[in-house]
């Protein structure tokens, strides 16, 4: 919440800034903050709505804003990329009006900008280690400085050689800065959205472990998937021997659970498993299922 406050604080007074110095970089450096501010502000409130429990109609909570959300940011920011780099090109080729109104305050905004970005990365350094969410705001932080710093360059640079050009050339710089990882955001977000298996994963290897459980004899109809960031889960149909126990079976369940909760390196520890005695004749697989 710190960073999201002080990350807001930036993106208003580089608005400011933009708009009076006419500079692109700052520009453009406003929309990666604008970005950011809404990825922060949805993983403030996603951890706050995912503190309410599951009801009857969302039964995940509110996990799924996180994902929404982070696609819906990433291609806002690769929609200012493309943007940036365009009106970088029509500044340097003379074909757009491209003059810093005023060096020095931009220089001041930048030098802001950056003194707050780096405070966030101080803020956030201890524990960006703790989880995905965490690292990733981490990353946020680390590259809202190396935008910041991009202004500073280019104002250092214009007030020393004279040629405003240069702001294009640091607008550009940035946009392509933040384009592969808005990239990779809209691709992580995909990916949870459309359900595929997490990554890292490997479902061949999970079924041949799952298998080597004593009394298990096959499994099939095995489905991973994410729900949101640090929230992977597994469904499954094992066939075991028949006429078990209930206590055998109980321990069978425990030991699947405990395998996919810490053998793999990613760690499950949502799991559902339907047990089936050997021979039992339920409807015809889809074959699409594994």
């Amino acid at each position: 919440m710190i960073t999201l406050g002080l990350t807001l604080t930036i993106f208003l007074v580089e608005v400011i800034g933009a708009v009076i110095t006419g500079s692109l970089a700052l520009l453009v450096d406003c929309a990666h903050m604008l970005t950011d501010v809404a990825v922060l502000a949805a993983s403030t409130i996603t951890a706050v709505l995912m503190r309410r429990k599951p009801n009857n109609e969302r039964t995940w909570g509110w996990a799924r804003l996180e994902p929404i959300t982070a696609g819906l940011g990433a291609l806002v920011l690769m929609i200012v990329g493309v943007y940036a780099l365009v009106e970088a090109v029509l500044r340097l080729a003379g074909r757009a009006d491209g003059e810093v109104q005023s060096v020095g305050m931009l220089l001041g905004f930048g030098i802001l900008g950056l003194l707050c970005n780096v405070a966030s990365v101080l803020i956030l350094s201890g524990q960006h280690k703790d989880n995905m969410n965490m690292r990733a705001a981490f990353l946020e932080t680390m590259n809202d400085a190396l935008g910041s710093l991009s202004v500073v360059v280019s104002a250092v640079v214009m007030m020393v050689s004279g040629w405003d050009g240069f702001d294009a050339v640091a607008g550009a710089f940035i946009a392509i800065l933040i384009m592969p990882r808005s990239f990779k955001l809209m691709k992580g977000a995909v990916k949870v959205l459309l359900e595929e298996t997490p990554e890292g994963l490997d479902l061949d290897e999970v079924r041949r472990h799952m298998e080597s459980v004593e009394h298990v004899v096959a499994v099939h109809d095995v489905h991973a998937s994410t729900v949101a960031t640090g929230m992977p889960i597994l469904t499954a149909h094992v066939v075991v021997k028949p006429g078990l126990t209930m206590e055998q079976g109980a321990q069978i369940l425990k030991q699947l659970h405990s395998c996919l909760a810490g053998h793999f390196a990613v760690s499950i520890p949502h799991t559902t498993f339907q047990l089936e005695p050997e021979g039992f004749d339920a409807e015809p697989h889809d074959q699409v299922h594994r």
